[in-house]
């Protein structure tokens, strides 16, 4: 296959997704959602291959744009999938999706109340044995110590960018309140002297 047509395929997803994908983590049986899909970069290959994928966004211009992405790749793709929301208050109801993907969203949360929020509301719509991929900015490689402290979470990173950070403390927290299992070992890519994103691949306890 070349170049365009792995493109045209893949489209500009998320790489950390692409390999849980090559990994065979998500299944046609699944129903999957983007939590915060934006205009849907991370879309493009599950609407090719006909996943039942659906997506929210607060952003009503990111949500009109990803809807005519999806027409554009399947004419028979219903667009409701994709909700105009915030991912603390999702239009579906409790254990509709098999797997959830959050891709660079919650790092935007504003203090640690609003990420809570935000995850409580995901691991309310992921069915038991449902599947979580999440990416955010973590604390690991030295990153939480070396940012400066806004509180509630939040910091000021090297690279000059406000965010929440995943710190290993909260990491723990998160493991034990919603049930989750690693599916692979976590990890954090370092951008060095900027920033660490961290890739998580888990399961939610049946």
């Amino acid at each position: 296959m070349n170049i365009s047509s792995l493109n045209k395929l893949f489209g500009n997803i998320d790489i950390y997704l692409l390999d849980q994908i090559l990994k065979g983590r998500f299944t046609k049986k699944m129903r999957v959602l983007d939590a915060g899909c934006g205009e849907g970069r991370n879309l493009i290959y599950f609407i090719h291959e006909g996943f039942q994928v659906f997506g929210v966004d607060q952003n009503p211009s990111a949500i009109q744009m990803a809807r005519v992405y999806a027409r554009t790749i399947d004419r028979e793709y219903d667009p409701l999938r994709l909700q105009v929301a915030p991912v603390e208050d999702m239009p579906f109801h409790q254990g509709a999706f098999q797997a959830v993907i959050s891709s660079a969203v919650l790092h935007f949360a504003r203090d640690t109340a609003h990420f809570y929020a935000m995850f409580d509301e995901m691991m309310r719509v992921l069915a038991p044995g449902g599947k979580l991929f999440l990416r955010m900015t973590t604390g690991f490689g030295g990153m939480e110590a070396a940012s400066e402290s806004l509180g509630e979470g939040t910091f000021r990173l090297l690279d000059g960018s406000t965010r929440f950070l995943l710190t290993e403390k909260l990491l723990k927290e998160v493991m034990k309140k919603y049930r989750l299992r690693y599916l692979e070992p976590p990890k954090s890519v370092l951008v060095h002297d900027l920033r660490a994103m961290g890739v998580l691949m888990m399961e939610k306890d049946g």
